[in-house]
């Protein structure tokens, strides 16, 4: 085989290599442009989240609530029947249980377990709550919460999510109208919430 030929084939092979690394590159380079176009699509519900308006009692707070309405999220999608069971825990924490179901009242029941912690100097209005070992990712700040703890008002600093939660499956006429006020007044579109089915 000539030199000429082993340059050939030399040239010829490296030019497929850098057409397989270019083609990889455009692949990942596509998936980022995807994934921050879906970062950027997720409309946020209050661009100036307000910190916790009142102190919270633990103690009162724990014990079962209802889902009313939220800004729907990935994780929740499509749910309803949503209760969330708080208890305090031996060692400090605060146990999560998120329940719903999927497809009406007879769906496939779908149940998270996480736990959460109170973060220090917060007056027990911020938590850091983990569903995976000992990551504690997600925020769950109470914005508000009644005198009697028969609502609350949950947020995170993002904006991007929201709860509203009674005590009551299906709260009064009133308190409905009340929330959605307060949630106005709070700075949120109330127009972005999606009503959950109880």
């Amino acid at each position: 085989m000539s030199v000429e030929e082993n340059v050939s084939q030399e040239i010829a092979h490296n030019s497929s290599h850098t057409r397989a690394v270019i083609a990889g590159a455009a692949v990942v380079a596509v998936g980022l442009l995807v994934a921050c176009a879906i970062v950027i699509r997720r409309k946020k519900g209050n661009a100036r989240v307000p910190e916790p308006a009142r102190s919270v009692d633990v103690d009162r707070y724990t014990g079962r609530w209802y889902e009313f309405a939220r800004y729907e999220n990935r994780f929740e999608r499509g749910r309803d029947f949503v209760t969330a069971d708080y208890a305090k825990r031996d060692d400090g924490l605060i146990s999560v249980i998120n329940t719903g179901r999927e497809g009406g009242v007879d769906g496939l029941r779908r149940v998270a377990r996480g736990k959460a912690r109170v973060v220090p100097d917060s007056d027990n209005a911020k938590l850091k709550v983990s569903f995976f070992g000992p990551f504690y990712v997600g925020d769950y700040w109470v914005l508000d919460h009644a005198d009697d703890y028969a609502w609350s008002i949950v947020g995170e600093p993002s904006g991007t999510y929201l709860w509203i939660l009674t005590r009551e499956a299906k709260p009064a006429v009133e308190l409905q109208r009340a929330l959605l006020e307060r949630v106005r007044a709070l700075g949120y579109d109330a127009s972005m919430l999606r009503r959950t089915q109880q």
